[in-house]
This record gives C-alpha cells, structure tokens and sequence, in this order.
C-alpha cells in the first residue's frame, strides 16, 4: 500500500484524494490543510487520514510515501524547497509549476539534487478524448501544421482566501489556467516554441468584486499565437464567460492529409440536466480524400466523472504516478516540462501586455 500525504486539500487537492481512493493499491494517510471548512471536508472524504499543522510535521511522519501538493501556484516553489531540504520523497505537484520568472533558479536548485521523481500535474493530457486525440494526430493529418485549442469555460472559482483573484498569486491567467495548453501544444507538435504573440484582457468577469478594497487583475479572455521550431503554428482561444457552451474544449490538427478534432465536454456538475443528458467526449476525423467526416464516440467511465472535473484524466493520471512512485521510473511530465509550459504562459502575459511578440 502506497500513502500519501496531500498539500492543500481545497477544490483541486480534494480531487485528488476522490480519485486516490479509487486506487485499491493506495490510501490518505495525512494531510496539511489550514482552512478548516477545507479540513472539515477532507476528514469526511479520508476519515482515516491524520490533519497535520504544516509541511514538516507532515514530513516528519514516518506513515507517507508520496506527496500531492495542491496549494495556491505561489507555495509551489517554496514548499518543494522544504520537501527537498528536509525529506525528499515523490511528488506530485498541481501545475503552474511556478509563476515568476526569478522562480527558476531556485527550480533549477531542486531538480539538480532531488533523488525522488516530480511529477507535474497536467491533467489535461491524460482526459481520454485529449490521450486518443495525440493518438491519431499524426496519422490523420499527414503531419500537423496547425493546431488549435479553444476553451470556452465558466469563470475562475471561488477559492479559499481569494487568492486567485490576482496575478501575483497565480502568475496570470495565460500561466495559471492555460499552462496545460501550452503543454499540449509542445506534446501534441512534439516541437518547441520559439515566438509567442498574444491579445488578452479582462472583460466580463470579476470587475464588480473587492477583496481588500483590491479589484481582481485576472484576465478573463484572448488570444495567443505560438510559432513553433519546425514550422508548425498553434492557437489558443480563451473565453472564460461561455460557461453555456456544450463542450469547453475543442481542439483541432490540420495537415496535408486531413483534418482531426476533439470535442471535451465541461465537467458534470456544472451541466444543465434538464436540457438533455451530458455532451459524449468524441473525435471527428476529416480526410481530404476521400471526403467525409467520421465521428468516433469517447464515453467516459461515470464513476471517473463523478470524482473530478477534469473528464476522467486525474484518475488516470493518478495510475501513472503510482507506478512512478513504485518503480522510480522517469515522471511522464517532468519538472522540464512543467517549466517550459510556464515560460511560454509568462511570455503570452508579456505579449498581451505589451503589445509586442515575444522570443523564446
């Protein structure tokens, strides 16, 4: 039996516990989590787990095996910091890896000496239409040359003390919600950038809330145009107020050959039942010869739904780390890739910002 201690145990940390108990091989066995409504709620999810007050009392038990750390973006680096001085055992680490660009160097300090694997959680690789998806890329289109990605989703949560109301917690909304797209971008072109121009704003979302007699700064939609090495160009659209939309994310490939897309339904609970039952997760591929459209159905296990928002892929990221955890094999997303995907976020802040492209 593997255990693991959680870091943070609010939305996201308690869906990883919700999909480590589906792991027979795997159990909570502690937790650090300083808002007690949270902790209240991870003691009924992990009646078995012992509430730690911080870090190194959780690091001092002698009853965990790995960690998952959840906390706001800006403990990330910190907290792996604490993990590598005093008990370095594998992580799991919530994306963005970091959200400032002075942030890695003391990255670079981690990874040179840590002897265990880190993880970084990029959930949307692992949802199952996205994982069949890269899948048949290649072979659908005759080698991509342009790659899209359009989320249309509801607004930023409401979180514990509001943190991510700001930039200076998250690192912007191009590091802190659109990291896992710019990952997909690099693994789906298996190519890495070397331009980024971006457009982005914050129209609709958050403009009427306080916190502290502070307006949120977060941006709540744009654009962002990536060139990549070998001559591909991705796209990312973001509309953080289309929370009506039938599916949140879409993403097409077009090459020589042919055209594929993946349609990703929203998570269930945000779902309006009494319009119909929930969008299935599928494929179209679209040949340009012969002409034709083919949909391929990519139904996701219920239970799998129920334990998160992410379509299944914490689950079955979750599957991956455990066998990381136990065989000390090479982490499937390294702290390389968690770095490079907020380089690129920090780039389009840049670039939205300033108006200009911005080199990588």
């Amino acid at each position: 039996m593997t255990r693991y201690g959680i870091v943070g145990c609010g939305m996201m940390g308690q869906e990883h516990i919700r999909n480590i108990a589906l792991l027979p091989e795997a159990e909570i066995a502690a937790f650090v989590e300083p808002d007690e409504g949270m902790a209240a709620a991870t003691r009924t999810l992990a009646p078995g787990a012992t509430s730690c007050p911080d870090l190194p009392g959780l690091l001092a038990r002698n009853d965990v095996d790995a960690l998952v750390i959840a906390s706001p973006n800006h403990m990330h680096i910190p907290q792996l910091r604490t993990v590598a001085a005093t008990r370095p055992l594998p992580v799991l680490v919530e994306k963005p890896l970091f959200t400032r660009r002075q942030d890695e160097a003391a990255l670079r300090e981690i990874a040179r000496d840590f002897p265990a694997p880190i993880w970084v959680a990029m959930e949307y690789r692992y949802m199952p239409p996205i994982a069949r998806f890269r899948e048949m890329a290649e072979a659908a289109t005759g080698g991509i040359r342009m790659l899209t990605i359009r989320e249309h989703r509801f607004p930023f949560l409401p979180k514990v003390g509001d943190w991510n109301r700001f930039n200076r917690n998250t690192g912007g909304t191009l590091v802190e919600k659109c990291c896992h797209f710019f990952d997909l971008m690099r693994l789906i072109l298996r190519d890495e950038p070397v331009r980024v121009m971006a457009s982005a704003g914050q129209a609709v979302n958050h403009l009427d809330e306080r916190y502290g007699g502070e307006v949120p700064d977060i941006w709540d939609h744009g654009y962002v145009i990536v060139d990549f090495a070998k001559g591909a160009r991705a796209m990312l659209e973001l509309c953080m107020f289309a929370e009506g939309s039938d599916y949140q994310e879409e993403i097409s490939a077009v090459g020589p050959e042919g055209k594929l897309q993946a349609f990703v339904p929203g998570p269930t609970r945000f779902w309006n039942f009494d319009i119909g039952p929930h969008p299935v997760p599928h494929l179209i591929v679209s040949p340009r010869q012969p002409t034709g459209p083919r949909r391929i159905d990519i139904p996701v296990d219920p239970a799998l739904l129920a334990a998160g928002d992410h379509n299944g892929a914490t689950y079955y990221q979750h599957r991956g780390f455990l066998e990381t955890v136990r065989t000390g094999r090479r982490p499937e997303v390294t702290l390389e890739d968690g770095a490079r995907a907020v380089r690129i976020g920090l780039a389009a802040q840049e670039s939205a910002a300033t108006g200009q492209a911005v080199t990588l």
